[in-house]
């Protein structure tokens, strides 16, 4: 099979299976988004849902999010781990989004770039699945998924990015970061990964990926 043909494979199989694509984070507004994809690092979109229905009922908001203070925030925000970064993070950008932009979330890359503890996935999250503006955010599952499918050399998540941007069209990328987040969860997790109901894998993965499978099957 041809890079080519494997692209149109995963473009087909995913359409199947996920024809409506839920969001993972609870959110009702980018700014809400915003709290819910940085709280996210490291943790679990469960987790974080469970959480920020308190943190959004003080403060869904920059300008109640500044009256709370680091502490408060924290305090409410530790179940998802990383809450000293974290709660400075959603505390110093509510600021500048009050200063710099009337308490709006810029539809800018760069400017969501520069907030702090706003990374170039959580900007590129915000950026389609807030703005519809074409990205490719490359979380854990992405960059699994890829390097098993043969579609990246799987060095670091920037490559990863880099590949799936060049490979599949660019209208089908917001729909399709999501599809490949939520295939990765049913049927190609890092553990507990069961070949038979893995259908793209076991159609056009890695060789070298389906070999240490079957190894590791045999002990």
């Amino acid at each position: 099979m041809t890079k080519q043909e494997k692209v149109t494979f995963v473009i087909k199989t995913l359409q199947e299976l996920y024809p409506q694509i839920p969001i993972p984070l609870d959110h009702k507004d980018p700014y809400t988004l915003l709290i819910a994809v940085l709280l996210s690092a490291q943790s679990t979109d469960v987790r974080v849902n469970k959480t920020t229905p308190i943190l959004f009922e003080i403060a869904d908001n920059p300008y109640d999010m500044v009256k709370l203070s680091i502490e408060e925030i924290r305090e409410i925000i530790k179940p998802v781990g990383l809450s000293p970064m974290k709660s400075k993070g959603i505390h110093g950008l509510s600021e500048i989004l009050i200063e710099k932009y009337n308490g709006k979330v810029p539809a800018d890359f760069d400017a969501l770039e520069s907030l702090p503890a706003v990374g170039h996935k959580t900007a590129s999250v915000v950026m389609a699945q807030a703005f519809n503006v074409p990205a490719f955010p490359v979380d854990t599952h992405i960059h699994r998924l890829l390097y098993r499918w043969g579609l990246t050399t799987g060095k670091n998540v920037t490559q990863t990015e880099k590949d799936a941007k060049r490979l599949f069209p660019k209208d089908l990328w917001n729909d399709l970061h999501l599809q490949i987040i939520w295939y990765g969860r049913h049927y190609s997790p890092a553990r507990g990964w069961n070949l038979e109901k893995d259908i793209i894998t076991k159609k056009i993965g890695r060789k070298s990926v389906l070999n240490e499978y079957f190894k590791k099957k045999k002990k």
